[in-house]
């Protein structure tokens, strides 16, 4: 497997910023071949849709800097429609249990919510903070003053709908210990 190649598929996958250390203890690799890998798909990347950002800690994938108007156009047309039925179950997972990672998201949902977590980050409804093992997602405080309410614990039922989360995740994952702690935030 080629390193670079590999470094790709996991920054496509993830759809966010990944530490250099975790990518290093995860391809088990040293610094030296993470840099070097690193420069290489730099160099593949160029003048293709995507591009690599790097700073002392991250490394991302985003869309290369000639494609912000067409990406820019496509965003004002997201935000003129409504959230959906996945949007509105994203956020009321994030309003209800965050904060949560993605990969709990993902689990709680069956499906990869990463294109639904960034339509909420860009409508201002949800924000990723920096969580101990990843980032995490909560709510923002424009979503409360929208709501009217100056707390998450506010919100209607909110102990019921605990609850109930609780317990759907105790039935349908009853040996995952990593939302077992989730839920006991």
């Amino acid at each position: 497997m080629e390193l670079d190649k590999a470094i790709e598929a996991l920054l496509f996958y993830k759809a966010e910023p990944i530490k250099k250390a975790v990518l290093m203890k995860t391809l088990e690799v040293g610094e030296g071949e993470l840099v070097a890998a690193l420069e290489v798909l730099k160099e593949r990347l160029q003048g293709g849709a995507t591009t690599l950002i790097t700073t002392e800690e991250d490394v991302s994938l985003v869309v290369g800097p000639q494609f912000d108007d067409l990406v820019e156009s496509i965003r004002k047309d997201e935000m003129k429609r409504g959230i959906g039925r996945a949007g509105a179950e994203t956020l009321a997972i994030v309003m209800y249990r965050g904060p949560i990672g993605r990969v709990e998201i993902d689990r709680i949902r069956g499906v990869n919510s990463s294109y639904i977590l960034r339509n909420l980050e860009m409508r201002g409804l949800v924000e990723r903070r920096v969580g101990k093992r990843q980032n995490e997602f909560v709510i923002t405080t424009e979503l409360l003053r929208h709501l009217g309410i100056r707390e998450k614990t506010e919100m209607p039922d909110y102990a019921k709908v605990l609850d109930a989360l609780e317990a759907f995740e105790n039935s349908a994952f009853p040996n995952d210990e990593s939302l077992r702690q989730t839920a006991e935030k």
